[in-house]
């Protein structure tokens, strides 16, 4: 039967043929448009090309610093940088890994921040241990310096801190952008620094004034070089007092300065700021701080900050004492106990909204300055005098104002922790990477506690400022340090540190004197400690000195 049968018309077997032609001629046809020629190798000497390769790996670094500078040709230094993802390759950037040698495992903080030193070269010279740099003369030509940096301990806010490794790193980069930026005065030479890490750049080092960019884990600085030479001369650590040739006016970081942002010559850009809150017991100390500053021929601004605690008439006297006052919010320390001397404390932070100023001297209200210390406002930030362990003392401080640095801070302030509960504590785990000054700049009037109970205490001789710990000297009689009357307190007792004090207030105008009146109720605590002391027969007599002070006949409520 034909329905059966095994042989096909013509026609059907032509339109098979078509077909399987057609199938044919389009695989061809794909295989010849998905053909592709091998790139040439870009080190081939014969290879020869006038366009600019593509990126083909572009890091996330690459791809932020390009926004900055779209077209330009970049040289870049990479540091501590192993990672492949981190690698370049491409005409339009030339990558060069900065070799030095890491700093030794064994050197701890400790070391670069010693609790004590030899000021006074009685014994020995200080000196710091090595940090190791490259040889920056081979890398003086960069345009952007790539830095990994290291992050170590803790957790959270405490991840890097007190590294060494991690400072090592920091000062390298800051090395090399200054290295790199050294150009005729008047051109406008740029290095943009990126930093690629969780823990990103140390503040102390790198400010937030001079960062472009933060997109998650890329730090992107354009620092200003000036600023950040003059940190880069400083000492690696507390372990050397900051060197006299930030003041002569003669180092090499002056070569950087532009003369509209020379801080030595526009001291109308400098000032000396204390802060009042909570009350008015500080009042008296304040003028005659403000009067001491005046006293050794000092010309810089004064300005004291205030909450509302003040009345019309302190503000008054202390505005006849000098100060230019600016009232303020005061701040919770968040670490403090409630009723604390130190909750409030934190308003010591509000000197960073300082902006009209370059620079500025925190000074406590319980200090006195005994000779003009203006050639400190030549330090950077934050130079301060050592107090203990790795730690500096926050009553004088150097600091450069700025609103993205309060508002560092204060972001902070909720999340690390004061060992104190009040600034200093805070300001320690901040700014970890500070400048020793001498220690007479800000001497602790605190002794050694003699067993006999009858030591002198004399200070030294050719101190700047003195730091008037316990009891404050407008709330003792002229006549003698009230120290003296407390057994606990007598490691606070100096009969010439008091004098001092007096000198002082002896010198002030007299309208000024009046806000250092007795108070009928400090008058009785002097008496009643005096009297305690009398019954035991201290050795060291205080109790038996005849009170003179005439501010016993004009006691106030």
């Amino acid at each position: 039967m034909a329905f059966f049968s095994s042989s096909k018309p013509a026609s059907f077997n032509q339109k098979l043929f078509i077909v399987s032609l057609f199938f044919l001629s389009f695989s061809l046809l794909i295989i010849v448009f998905s053909f592709k020629p091998q790139q040439p190798h870009l080190l081939d000497p014969l290879t020869v090309r006038t366009e600019p390769l593509p990126i083909v790996n572009k890091p996330k670094w690459l791809e932020l610093i390009q926004q900055q500078v779209a077209g330009q040709r970049l040289k870049v230094g990479l540091v501590n940088l192993q990672n492949n993802r981190d690698e370049v390759h491409g005409t339009s950037v030339e990558a060069v890994h900065v070799h030095f040698d890491r700093v030794a495992e064994d050197k701890t903080w400790s070391d670069f921040f010693p609790e004590w030193i030899d000021e006074d070269h009685k014994w020995h010279a200080p000196s710091c241990p090595e940090i190791p740099l490259p040889r920056l003369e081979e890398y003086g030509d960069l345009d952007l310096i790539v830095a990994r940096v290291p992050c170590r301990g803790g957790g959270g806010e405490k991840e890097g801190i007190r590294d060494v490794f991690r400072l090592q790193v920091n000062l390298v980069v800051a090395n090399l952008a200054v290295e790199s930026g050294r150009v005729k005065p008047g051109s406008d030479r740029t290095v943009y620094v990126v930093f690629v890490g969780s823990c990103g750049p140390m503040i102390e080092i790198f400010r937030c004034d001079d960062m472009v960019m933060h997109v998650e884990d890329y730090w992107v600085y354009k620092p200003e070089l000036r600023r950040l030479k003059h940190k880069v001369i400083m000492p690696v650590g507390s372990c050397q007092i900051s060197p006299g040739y930030a003041e002569t006016g003669k180092e090499e970081w002056r070569y950087f300065q532009q003369p509209e942002l020379n801080y030595t010559a526009d001291h109308e850009r400098e000032a000396y700021v204390t802060v009042l809150h909570s009350s008015e017991d500080y009042v008296c100390g304040a003028i005659a701080l403000a009067q001491s500053i005046i006293q050794s021929n000092s010309a810089r601004d004064l300005v004291l900050l205030h909450d509302k605690s003040l009345t019309d008439k302190s503000l008054q006297g202390l505005r006849a004492a000098g100060w230019k006052t600016k009232l303020i919010s005061r701040i919770r320390s968040p670490f403090s106990r409630k009723g604390s001397y130190n909750e409030w404390n934190y308003s010591k932070l509000r000197a960073w909204q300082l902006i009209e100023y370059d620079r500025v001297i925190f000074i406590d209200a319980d200090l006195l300055v005994l000779k003009k210390i203006d050639k400190f406002f030549y330090f950077p930030q934050l130079s301060a005098a050592g107090n203990h362990r790795s730690l500096f003392n926050s009553g004088i401080m150097v600091i450069e104002p700025s609103l993205c640095m309060f508002e560092k801070l204060m972001l902070k302030s909720f999340k690390v922790a004061s060992y104190n509960g009040g600034d200093q504590g805070f300001l320690n785990e901040i700014f970890t990477w500070w400048h020793r000054l001498p220690s007479k700049i800000n001497y602790l009037k605190v002794f050694k506690l003699d067993k006999h109970g009858n030591d002198e205490h004399q200070i030294p001789e050719n101190l700047y400022t003195i730091h008037y710990l316990g009891l404050k000297l407008w709330l003792c009689y002229k006549d003698y340090d009230c120290n003296w009357d407390k057994v606990d307190h007598h490691i606070f007792a100096s009969d010439s540190a008091h004098k001092k004090w007096w000198e002082v207030y002896d010198a002030m105008p007299r309208k000024l004197q009046k806000f250092c009146a007795l108070t009928k109720h400090g008058n009785w605590r002097i008496k009643k400690w005096r009297g305690i002391a009398r019954n035991a027969s201290l050795v060291d007599g205080h109790w038996k000195i005849r009170v003179r002070d005439p501010r016993r006949y004009h006691l106030v409520e």
